[in-house]
């Protein structure tokens, strides 16, 4: 029986990495599969993983019908046994459907990976509908780490080091980029909620007067 399933996490859990490990074990049982990504740190087309394992993908811009897509594969004599789904939060709730009805109709499993909520602690539209749709939800095994050693929940936008929490839901950055561009940084809610990053802590650290020591 095929299914949509949505392989959800924080940021550094692993997603792409599995998505890609997915596709291999596929790929080397004979099967064929498209790929679809959206706003991937290596670029347009592209699935990568922070371990730098990549392979090429479909970009899947906003206006693109992915049921479609696949359908006139089909109709081409292209083979398509199974459908992997990165960055599924970019996704708009209709193409959700879409990846739906590709399971449904097409009786094909449509593996779909993405971050839940996004800085603001907001469900991403995609991911919404995923949680809505999906008949499976599997959190990742692999947690990530806040900068405390704590498990990390929740996804933090920075800029020059300091969280914050207003602007466009969608901004491309990551969590290696200098210091003054946008990155993005994995918290534990307590951390979060203080808008403590790893910069402002060790600034923190730094401080004489965090643990004053006699001289004598």
């Amino acid at each position: 029986m095929s299914e949509l399933v949505f392989f959800s996490g924080t940021m550094d859990c692993g997603k792409s990495t599995l998505a890609l490990q997915i596709g291999h074990n596929r790929s080397a049982r004979g099967l064929q599969g498209v790929i679809f990504t959206r706003d991937d740190r290596a670029g347009e087309g592209k699935l990568s993983s922070r371990l730098g394992l990549v392979t090429e993908a479909v970009e899947a811009d906003e206006n693109m019908d992915l049921y479609a897509y696949i359908v006139a594969q089909l109709s081409k004599g292209g083979r398509v046994d199974y459908v992997i789904v990165d960055e599924a939060q970019f996704l708009a709730p209709d193409q959700i459907d879409q990846l739906a009805r590709v399971v449904d109709d097409l009786e094909m499993d449509v593996f779909a990976f993405g971050i839940t909520t996004d800085f603001r602690t907001r469900l991403f539209p995609g991911s919404q509908r995923l949680v809505e749709l999906a008949d499976r939800i599997e959190q990742l095994q692999v947690e990530a780490l806040c900068w405390c050693g704590a498990r990390a929940t929740h996804n933090a936008r920075t800029v020059d080091g300091e969280m914050v929490v207003e602007g466009a839901q969608v901004v491309v950055g990551d969590v290696n980029r200098p210091a003054g561009e946008v990155g993005y940084e994995v918290l534990c809610r307590r951390h979060h909620r203080r808008r403590a990053t790893a910069a402002s802590a060790r600034a923190g650290a730094l401080s004489p007067d965090v643990l004053p020591v006699s001289s004598a």
